[in-house]
């Protein structure tokens, strides 16, 4: 039975080698096993720039390239940890690069991608946050720096985060429902299928489902759609 597959928030580094052995696992599994692998942000912990180099790095494009070599495509878009990966790093493995916002159409049904951050818009501070950081002069400058001083950089705001989140309310790092009708009535949408939250569930909205993708850890959770129509979870084992 055909099917696409989708996956979030797998936050891979060097410090997490049971994910990468997992990544691999998933891979050469559900990966093959499907026509298309949609990757909704987040795949690494964090990136400074196409010039990093790390194991981790090279096995992720290699088994990536192993399905793109296939004919299986495989599409990323960026999540709040790795939105500057960019064209050299996709160039290398053949994956396909998407928009904040990318509207599908399998097996009848409408659906609207997104890796999540920006459906917490009652996280103010975030989303000023995001704001600034995605203005391309700033990418820009940050990406002329040495690459050790982008790494101390790139940990130093990592903590600062955690130390944020945790003063958080949490219904505020939410989505917020009203932006999720709204998104999915401005695509014309049935189906919204996002990560960012690691609230794994399937909710009934105003404009029909929304799935949220779970996070790595102990498993690896993925979300199928197949050419019957039939969505479905699944998940692969970390060890």
């Amino acid at each position: 039975m055909a099917h696409i597959t989708f996956i979030a928030d797998l936050h891979l580094s060097d410090e997490r080698p049971h994910l990468s052995d997992c990544f691999v696992r998933f891979m050469r599994t559900q990966g093959r096993a499907s026509q298309a692998l949609y990757i909704l942000g987040d795949l690494f912990e964090f990136w400074v720039g196409d010039d990093e180099q790390s194991s981790v790095i090279s096995l992720v494009q290699a088994e990536i390239r192993a399905l793109t070599e296939q004919g299986i495509a495989v599409y990323f878009q960026h999540g709040n940890r790795d939105f500057l990966l960019g064209r050299q790093f996709a160039q290398k493995c053949g994956l396909t690069l998407l928009p904040s916002y990318h509207r599908i159409h399998y097996a009848g049904q409408a659906i609207l991608l997104c890796h999540g951050d920006t459906l917490c818009m009652d996280d103010t501070s975030y989303q000023r946050f995001r704001r600034i950081v995605h203005q391309p002069w700033l990418q820009a400058l940050f990406l002329a720096l040495p690459l050790r001083w982008r790494l101390k950089i790139a940990n130093h705001m990592r903590r600062d985060s955690q130390r944020q989140k945790g003063q958080k309310p949490a219904d505020i790092m939410d989505v917020a429902p009203h932006f999720v009708d709204h998104i999915m009535a401005h695509y014309n949408v049935s189906v919204l299928v996002h990560g960012h939250t690691h609230r794994q569930a399937q909710h009934s909205v105003l404009h029909g489902q929304r799935f949220v993708l779970g996070d790595w850890r102990t498993t690896a959770p993925y979300l199928t759609l197949c050419d019957t129509g039939q969505w479905q979870v699944g998940e692969v084992t970390c060890e």
